[in-house]
């Protein structure tokens, strides 16, 4: 993704909403190509593989779930951010656990979606070669030697706490859906409440208000977010 122009795939029904993100992402840089449909947007992958997909759940001729899917099933790894309504907590979730980097709700700020791509397209590259040591602020874990420190103090962390702090960490600036943090850490039958005690005890360490995190944000219904790093 070096040497010209990121392309980004939009597939959205809705022409104003195309012309939206097509002006926006256009004047952030990227080489902005539109798919009205599942159908079209097929095509458009098969024929010159995109950087990234914006893709939109409401489809008319195929779910977009479905079409993410079909990607995923088929090993196409380019990030994809979902444009979802706001109400539809599940259809995020879902979308999230069959492969998508990230999400925006409608309506969204073309600044919002610009840095949710920045993000998916910098987490791809991180990895394919995964630093030993992440830094976010004043936040840093040696993912080697598992010691955490927030600005240059180490925390005593149980555990399951640096658990799931690695995990975070491994995938920061995304937001990771309850499930698939309850799976890497406990395993697929855990209860998500131990992720809600764990979590909260974690921001009692890490953050200097814990009831305004900084680093560790929630996506209500969704799950949480690491602060990407710097």
């Amino acid at each position: 993704m070096t040497g010209s122009a990121v392309k980004i795939l939009v597939v959205d029904d809705e022409p104003p909403i195309r012309k939206l993100l097509r002006v926006g992402l256009t004047a952030q840089g990227y080489d902005v190509q539109e798919a009205p449909n599942a159908e079209s947007a097929r095509q458009s992958v098969a024929d010159d593989m995109p950087d990234l997909v914006v893709l939109d759940l409401g489809l008319p001729d195929t779910p977009g779930h479905d079409l993410l899917q079909e990607w995923r099933g088929g090993r196409l790894s380019m990030p994809v951010v979902i444009l979802s309504s706001r109400t539809d907590e599940a259809g995020i979730v879902k979308a999230l656990e069959s492969g998508a980097d990230d999400y925006v709700t409608k309506p969204f700020g073309i600044n919002e979606l610009g840095a949710r791509i920045r993000v998916a397209l910098r987490h791809r590259l991180q990895q394919q070669g995964e630093k030993a040591i992440f830094q976010t602020g004043g936040l840093s874990i040696d993912l080697v030697k598992r010691i955490v420190k927030v600005d240059g103090e180490e925390l005593k962390l149980s555990p399951k706490e640096y658990d799931i702090l690695r995990v975070l960490a491994q995938h920061a600036g995304k937001v990771l859906t309850h499930q698939f943090l309850l799976k890497q850490v406990w395993g697929p039958a855990a209860d998500v409440q131990y992720l809600r005690v764990y979590i909260r005890q974690i921001r009692q360490k890490v953050e200097k208000i814990p009831d305004q995190p900084h680093y560790i944000t929630t996506e209500t219904g969704v799950g949480y977010r690491l602060r990407e790093p710097d």
